[in-house]
């Protein structure tokens, strides 16, 4: 095996284990010895890759948006309501993702910098927002940087409801519900009707995408 590759294998490895530290022990709490030890590799090829545990934390912050792309859609706001509900379903069973969201909610992480998902997403859903406005999908009051924070502030507050009551289970319920109290007010009401807001939608993408990647896989091995 080339060196950049086991190199590539360990350092998700070591990301891997440290996203299961993370979520069962919260920031402050997880040590450096305890990823070492479930990931199963030396001191020097967990630090070859990350110098302090702050860098395993942001790390796994990062990764936890990488590794599926959203196909555009016609609609922006369906594209949206795409990419909220792919980040339920993927937060119900991606331990990466569960494991960022953790550290992006934890109020305790002493020194830890958690602004990177919000602001990502809040600029995510901006920019989707404006190709909205462009294509005449919003109503013509809306600021759409406001409802860029008040969509990620929200989901951000379900998904920390739904953990505490049911463990994520009911977050697909509970963002189409979000959603479907949300876009009223700034869609146009026209194009309402016509949104897939269904708490199966998270699922359904995640299969869709899965399906292309799986096509694209296909492709290149057949060249």
């Amino acid at each position: 095996m080339p060196m950049q590759d086991r190199a590539i294998r360990t350092r998700r490895k070591i990301l891997s284990a440290a996203a299961e530290v993370f979520e069962t022990r919260g920031y402050q709490s997880a040590t450096i010895s305890e990823v070492l030890k479930a990931a199963g590799v030396t001191k020097g090829a967990l630090y070859f890759h990350f110098q302090s545990k702050e860098e395993l934390a942001q790390g796994v912050l990062h990764a936890q948006g990488q590794g599926i792309t959203l196909p555009p859609r016609a609609s922006k706001i369906q594209e949206l309501v795409d990419v909220v509900m792919l980040h339920a379903h993927r937060l119900q069973t991606d331990p990466m993702v569960r494991a960022g969201v953790r550290l992006s909610m934890d109020q305790t992480s002493h020194g830890l910098d958690r602004k990177g998902p919000f602001r990502i997403w809040a600029a995510l859903a901006r920019d989707l927002l404006d190709d909205a406005r462009t294509q005449g999908e919003l109503l013509p009051h809306v600021n759409t940087e406001d409802t860029a924070d008040v969509l990620t502030g929200s989901f951000a507050g379900i998904q920390s409801m739904s953990h505490a009551l049911t463990d994520y289970n009911d977050l697909m319920q509970r963002a189409s519900v979000l959603l479907r109290h949300i876009l009223p007010s700034v869609v146009n009401p026209s194009l309402i009707a016509h949104l897939d807001l269904t708490p199966n939608r998270g699922t359904a993408v995640y299969a869709e995408v899965h399906a292309q990647l799986a096509a694209d896989a296909g492709h290149d091995n057949d060249t």
